[in-house]
């Protein structure tokens, strides 16, 4: 008995996430398991920020998750982390990830699944650090979904810098600027 399936989609989509912490989540908390003085091997970095589109106009919800300290490098003024977390989109579902997180230079991750509209997905993140722990711009490069919606992809980037904001609607979430059931 044959099985009839269409074949997964393999064209890659990019979109682009800023991720930006506000200072008003209590995030990130940092608990020190070592009881060391120094970042040490297997503390623990739960954290939860807003995100945006790449044109900073929509609030699209926010990222979740965990780091688990791996090695602290004061040479490079840094650590490496191994990073679990989502991205949740409101109706259109979330993206979940995982792999290396640096807080000295850019780093990919892998994205490992996803729902709603990102069942099935795969491929791999690029995590821009802007400035750490408060503003990074991720480009996702997915595969294995339908066209993503014009929402997440329309928009001209924001170039990076220190200085980029959310526009003033997507800040306040107003319903103009936000995705629908976008998760605060």
């Amino acid at each position: 008995m044959a099985c009839s399936s269409s074949p997964r989609p393999t064209k890659v989509q990019e979109f682009h996430v800023y991720e930006i912490n506000e200072r008003d989540r209590s995030s990130p908390a940092y608990l020190s398991l070592s009881q060391k003085p120094a970042h040490s091997l297997g503390d623990l970095v739960p954290f939860t920020n807003k995100i945006y589109t790449g044109d900073l106009e929509k609030r699209l919800g926010i990222t979740a998750g965990l780091c688990i300290l791996i090695e602290s490098k004061p040479e490079k003024k840094g650590d490496r982390y191994e990073a679990m977390y989502s991205f949740y989109f409101g109706d259109y579902g979330h993206i979940s990830v995982q792999g290396p997180y640096l807080t000295y230079e850019d780093t990919s991750l892998a994205v490992t699944g996803g729902s709603g509209i990102f069942e099935g997905v795969y491929g791999h993140v690029k995590l821009h650090q802007i400035v750490f722990p408060f503003k990074i711009l991720y480009t996702f490069y997915l595969k294995g979904i339908e066209d993503l919606p014009e929402e997440l992809t329309a928009g001209k980037l924001v170039e990076p810098s220190p200085s980029v904001q959310p526009s003033p609607a997507a800040k306040a979430c107003e319903p103009q600027a936000t995705v629908s059931d976008f998760t605060n």
